[in-house]
């Protein structure tokens, strides 16, 4: 793909490789012992039929290496850890987007390895009465990295630019004052020469949002996930998409840029974003062997995001996501 085409909304979804297996054994799984996993896999492998064990074998082979692909990249995350512990450096990485776009197994891919006196993800709540009449920004800065630390942001202060004004959280007149000033509060931040920020948004199409909101729904490990914004997400998905394209109009910067990344497929999702993250950042001792280089059809930078959805919007009379 030329770097001056406009990629599609996502490349083809791999079928997840837990749903592969769940479903295989669905059928047979009362039969099963359950206090003896090794022993109920082998009784499991008797009885699926060939296509069944065809997709299991499917389904663990793609797991498997997916999990391998990442590792030589998340080598290199420890390179940069370590680097930035020894130069005293800092890097904030914000991870926003639409609900169940991929953010939080991103931040745990890109953290399994790390160590954990050296990173935080923060995944904030909703403000306290107090913190309401606090600058927005207060609650976040609170949890900035020191020298030598990465702390990613499971949503942002962004969200004064998507899900507030959407959800009716916040008034007009605060989102217009967040969007005008926001790029100056992070261009302060930057001042330092110390400190890198990198802003990611999540993009997932709306079938697939759909998909992974209905495995929520039905699965008892995964209900708490479930929120009052996840519930109007696909209802409400014109007005997210709206504040989106704001978003990348106001806040996409040379000096402050955002990159989109196109998540139906979780795992390209999670390697693409390990790479940007080690491509945007200096440190010692990187492979010269690995590729770093962005997959376009997953990593878009935000100025090209906004001529896709400007394209979009002349040619059908709207954004398509």
């Amino acid at each position: 793909m030329s770097k001056n085409s406009a990629p599609t909304q996502s490349v083809p979804r791999r079928i997840d490789s837990t749903s592969q297996i769940r479903e295989a054994v669905a059928r047979i799984l009362d039969g099963l012992p359950t206090d003896a996993p090794f022993e109920a896999a082998r009784s499991a492998r008797r009885q699926l039929k060939r296509k069944e064990s065809k997709r299991v074998v499917q389904g663990a082979l793609e797991r498997h290496f997916a999990k391998l692909d990442l590792m030589p990249y998340q080598a290199e995350l420890i390179k940069l850890l370590s680097h930035i512990e020894g130069t005293g450096k800092k890097i904030i990485i914000l991870f926003d987007g639409r609900d169940a776009s991929g953010k939080g197994g991103t931040i745990r891919r890109v953290t399994r390895y790390l160590n954990e006196k050296r990173y935080r993800a923060i995944a904030l709540g909703k403000p306290t009465e107090e913190q309401k009449t606090e600058l927005h920004m207060k609650r976040y800065i609170e949890h900035f990295p020191h020298a030598g630390e990465i702390v990613l942001f499971d949503r942002s202060w962004y969200n004064r630019a998507m899900v507030e004004p959407v959800m009716g959280f916040c008034t007009p007149k605060q989102y217009r004052a967040f969007i005008k000033r926001v790029v100056g509060y992070e261009e302060r931040i930057l001042a330092d020469g110390a400190t890198s920020l990198i802003k990611l948004y999540f993009s997932v199409s709306k079938e697939e949002q759909r998909r992974r909101f209905e495995r929520r729904r039905n699965d008892p490990l995964r209900q708490w996930k479930l929120s009052e914004v996840d519930l109007q997400a696909q209802a409400l998905w014109d007005e997210f998409t709206e504040k989106k394209f704001r978003l990348l109009q106001r806040t996409h910067t040379p000096k402050t840029p955002w990159y989109v990344i196109r998540s139906d497929d979780k795992h390209l999702a999670r390697r693409e974003t390990i790479k940007l993250i080690l491509k945007l950042n200096a440190y010692r001792g990187r492979s010269r062997t690995l590729d770093f280089e962005a997959d376009e059809r997953v990593v878009i930078p935000g100025d090209q995001e906004l001529r896709i959805m400007e394209k979009q919007r002349k040619k059908h009379g709207r954004f398509l996501w």
